[in-house]
């Protein structure tokens, strides 16, 4: 087998056609196996992609023109965004604003946007990527009301780090741009609570309001007579002294992490807590069988239908 010429140390990882061209690198090089050939025009040195949207959107990147940049549910994804549940999967968006011209090629969704002050920002891997309150709008064209919901979370609560946007940002970006699919954004904005830690929390707190249960408080700090904060409960009715929570492991990976939340629970149950864990199981089918587990634990504790059943906020 002939030996492959080396490509020149000047070529990234991944690059243009072109721009290996200029560098002298024959066309019949650059079809070597090798070499990757991710998207038109592209090609890629080393093993495959990794096949995140991360590792995507990086395969696409040289093609990436000055005024393009990831949008929609591209951009929401890059910036750890939840996104649909499998087996649905983000496709690869990219915009441009009128009059430039987005891509056209096959693995990629362009879009030309209408006019506008650009407000992209530079994802820590180099990307440039639409403004995450920007793609929330964008992606109402695309997802359910929960997913809708559950993104809107994620971006106005504080995880470990100031939040990405704040409500009153998400509400202005949909009054001045307008509502799609019959005012979605507006219904999702309804339902959104600031302080929630997963997409799964936000997906539990809508099934037991829906199915007619007072609607939790999300991050609720059970304190001792001291005032002493002893835990913060994911959701947590404070009259019942019920505390549902979502724990999606289907087992232990790390015994210690284990060890310690199940000193946790023991804790808020010492405290006269109802600690109702919800495990995948109980979502499946409806989730029949986790509003089953938290009903149960209010009726135990004194509650009956009709009982402080919280109104969503209004949106105007």
């Amino acid at each position: 087998m002939p030996r492959l010429a080396p490509l020149p140390s000047e070529l990234p990882a991944r690059f243009t056609v072109s721009a290996a061209v200029a560098l002298g690198v024959s066309p019949s090089r650059l079809v070597r196996a090798d070499i990757r050939r991710p998207f038109h025009g592209v090609r890629a040195i080393g093993p495959s992609s990794d096949n995140t949207l991360l590792g995507v959107c990086l395969d696409f990147a040289p093609r990436l023109a000055a005024w393009q940049f990831f949008s929609h549910e591209t951009a929401l994804g890059l910036v750890g965004a939840p996104t649909p549940e499998w087996p649905y999967r983000p496709a690869v968006h990219v915009s441009a604003h009128r009059p430039a011209r987005e891509p056209r090629t096959a693995g990629v969704i362009g879009h030309r946007l209408q006019s506008r002050e650009p407000a992209t920002l530079w994802h820590p891997s180099g990307l440039a990527i639409e403004h995450p309150v920007r793609a929330w709008r964008q992606a109402g064209t695309l997802w359910a009301l929960d997913d809708l919901i559950a993104a809107a979370e994620f971006l106005v609560s504080d995880r470990g780090r100031s939040p990405i946007a704040s409500f009153a940002e998400l509400a202005t970006e949909v009054e001045e741009m307008g509502d799609v699919r019959g005012g979605i954004l507006r219904r999702a904005l309804a339902h959104v609570r600031v302080g929630v830690r997963s997409a799964r929390e936000t997906r539990l707190r809508l099934l037991l309001v829906r199915a007619g249960l007072p609607e939790p408080d999300v991050n609720w700090t059970l304190r001792n007579d001291s005032g002493r904060p002893v835990a913060e409960l994911d959701l947590a009715y404070p009259r019942w002294h019920v505390a549902p929570e979502y724990d999606g492991r289907v087992h232990a990976e790390d015994a210690g992490q284990f060890a310690k939340d199940a000193d946790r629970w023991d804790l808020i149950r010492a405290f006269g807590w109802d600690h109702v864990r919800i495990l995948n199981h109980h979502m499946r089918g409806g989730g029949r069988a986790a509003v089953s587990k938290v009903r149960d634990a209010l009726v135990r504790a004194g509650w009956r239908a009709g009982q402080s059943r919280r109104v969503p906020l209004s949106f105007t």
